[in-house]
């Protein structure tokens, strides 16, 4: 099988170049930037005249999809970043979905947690709910998905939620470096979900590419916490304990977008379709801290 990763210089790409390693089948990682010490080939997602291209010269049997546009914030505040965000998580998507279906291939697309949130609730969000994003972000996300239906390909989509790893930048990191540095941290504790390695969810897809089935599915970690618990523990494990990490209020951190205050994500199709064991967060998280600390 000849399989194509796009975004795979990003924290999930990334991941699926470790993964690749044990696998039989045949990657292809491309990306629009290059990274030291990884082999990347060009592809702008946005073209789709590059991605039917690609996919006949390699005879792309799936596409895996890591690639988008992912700064929240600041595609509330500037129009033209919404419009970038539209067409990297919207139109893209529909481009690569248009390719895979011309050849009979497939599509596995990461989507987020953010095409939730306008209405409360305080239960696990299941694939079939229907979405409900409060910002641009989570908006064109949804697009996203709805474009990839619309075309009628064979596709997976995978919504995920607070994905971090050793690559790039992330939550997981960015407090590994605050809980070092400084004397007290503020964190909030009034949203709620379920942390992501993105190693685990890489693993996921690899054992979804087996034997595909058509749909939208779920995957984080397992268990639930909050902003505050995830540093906490990122504290404990790193043995970085100097710091006094506080809990606080969202409000306490005006931002442009409102996050779902509550995203924990229901797994059970992801589970009883492909088999997918899912990790318990804090064990991921211990896991991915022994391997930032080993690349020091």
């Amino acid at each position: 099988m000849n399989i194509l990763v796009t975004g795979a210089n990003g924290q999930l790409g990334n991941e699926m170049r470790i993964v690749a390693k044990n696998s039989s089948c045949n990657f292809l990682f491309t990306d629009v930037s290059e990274q030291d010490g990884a082999e990347t080939t060009y592809l702008d997602i946005t073209n789709l005249e590059d991605i039917r291209m690609i996919v006949r010269e390699n005879n792309i049997n799936v596409i895996v999809n890591c690639a988008a546009w992912t700064n929240v914030d600041a595609c509330e505040t500037d129009s033209k970043l919404a419009e970038l965000a539209e067409k990297l998580n919207a139109k893209a998507p529909e481009n690569l979905a248009i390719a895979m279906k011309e050849v009979d291939g497939w599509l596995i697309h990461i989507s987020t947690d953010y095409v939730f949130g306008k209405e409360p609730y305080n239960v696990p969000c299941s694939p079939d709910q229907k979405g409900t994003p409060t910002g641009v972000y989570g908006t064109t996300k949804l697009h996203g998905e709805q474009n990839i239906m619309a075309t009628g390909c064979k596709y997976v989509i995978i919504r995920t939620a607070w994905l971090y790893s050793e690559f790039g930048k992330n939550f997981c990191k960015t407090m590994l470096a605050l809980t070092a540095s400084k004397p007290q941290l503020k964190v909030v504790f009034d949203q709620c979900g379920t942390p992501t390695y993105a190693l685990d969810l890489a693993n996921a897809i690899v054992k979804i590419l087996e034997k595909p089935v058509v749909g939208t599915y779920h995957f984080s970690n397992e268990g639930v916490c909050s902003w505050y618990d995830f540093t906490k523990m990122i504290q404990e494990y790193s043995g970085q304990t100097e710091c006094d990490v506080q809990p606080c209020h969202s409000d306490e951190f005006p931002s442009p977008v409102k996050r779902p205050a509550y995203s924990v994500l229901d797994k059970t199709s992801i589970k009883e379709t492909f088999g997918v064991k899912v990790p318990y967060w804090t064990d991921s998280l211990k896991q991915c801290l022994k391997n930032i600390e080993s690349w020091k």
